[in-house]
């Protein structure tokens, strides 16, 4: 059985992909994609590789999304209920899953997936992380006969929340210690927009979860974007743990549109903040330039956290996709559901 290497980079959600794939010794492939996804970059690998090597092929990638869909058969429900998954939207990226599918179904035993963590120093995981990432910068994809050199190669992981190539290690905006993300539903799936029992009591628990992490992680800091709902809840269960909280904002004064009551209380949060990392300088003109900055806030805040916190339901697919987004950065075991409605 041939073992190949995938792994999948974007800058921003949307925006610029490159996908990569490679066999240890041998062949190896990347492409881009203009406007794309980190999740529809780890299938696009996954797919070329299936399509392009011949014989059994045990695929290694470290997206839980990619890993999960065949572990799990996602895929089996996908198509019972034609397309659409278990919240009955249609199934993302289906023009890639359904190629792939269809693949493995032809034989399924020619296809063995197998998750590896990333940035965990495994050296072909880092090999394609690298050719994913030169692909995306520079929206040009190439195929070898063995993999080039990782030394030929920009830094892993180099794509930026702002797209500019530089490696996210040396971004000195990143709060030393063990980063904690908090994130999560926004008011309406917490009880509503003012003081409410379930975000009371979410913030209860996020507070004991805290305290038992910094008796584990005594330099834990979290980090918040400090929107509305979760990400506010998390600041204020970690000043309650007795745990420094950072605030990463998208673009200045995010709080300026919201009611009196809330940027009184988004104003004290910011106040409290260990520090504030500032994404972009410029305020946002429109509602999707918002948008746009919000995503690449929440990309800057994947790739540098070491573990999450997120405030889910298990049913709403917004909320949904972050899991699954986080646990693509950090691992399965690295991200932590909490019910708002309570264990």
């Amino acid at each position: 059985m041939l073992t190949v290497y995938t792994d999948g980079a974007c800058s921003g959600n949307p925006g610029p992909g490159g996908w990569a794939w490679a066999v240890p010794g041998g062949r190896f492939a990347s492409g881009a994609e203009a406007l794309s996804t980190n999740q529809r970059m780890e299938i696009h690998a996954v797919l070329d590789a299936v399509t392009t090597l011949d014989g059994p092929l045990e695929i290694v990638s470290d997206s839980t999304y990619v890993v999960h869909c065949f572990r799990d058969r996602w895929w089996e429900g996908w198509l019972r209920r034609g397309w659409t998954n278990s919240a009955k939207k249609p199934v993302a990226n289906r023009d890639l899953w359904e190629p792939l599918i269809a693949a493995y179904r032809a034989d399924p035993q020619r296809l063995r997936f197998r998750w590896v963590k990333g940035h965990s120093n495994d050296p072909m995981n880092d090999l394609v992380d690298r050719l994913a990432v030169e692909a995306a910068l520079t929206q040009r994809g190439r195929r070898g006969d063995r993999p080039p050199p990782p030394e030929s190669l920009g830094p892993a992981d180099a794509v930026t929340a702002g797209g500019s190539g530089s490696p996210a290690a040396a971004d000195p905006r990143v709060p030393a210690g063990r980063r904690l993300v908090v994130a999560g539903h926004r008011p309406p799936g917490l009880g509503g927009y003012g003081p409410s029992p379930v975000g009371d009591d979410v913030r209860r628990r996020l507070e004991e979860i805290l305290v038992a992490k910094r008796e584990l992680h005594p330099d834990l800091v979290v980090m918040t974007g400090l929107g509305l709902g979760a990400e506010q809840l998390g600041a204020e269960a970690a000043a309650g743990a007795g745990v420094p909280y950072v605030a990463v904002l998208a673009y200045p004064d995010p709080a300026t549109v919201w009611p009196a009551p809330a940027q009184e209380r988004f104003a004290a949060l910011l106040a409290g903040a260990a520090g504030t990392v500032l994404l972009q300088t410029k305020r946002p003109q429109s509602k999707q330039q918002a948008g746009a900055a919000l995503s690449r806030r929440d990309a800057w805040l994947y790739r540098h956290a070491d573990e999450a916190l997120v405030v889910w339901d298990g049913v709403d697919e917004t909320v949904g996709r972050m899991v699954r987004s986080l646990q693509d950065h950090l691992g399965e075991e690295e991200v932590w559901v909490v019910p708002p409605d309570g264990p």
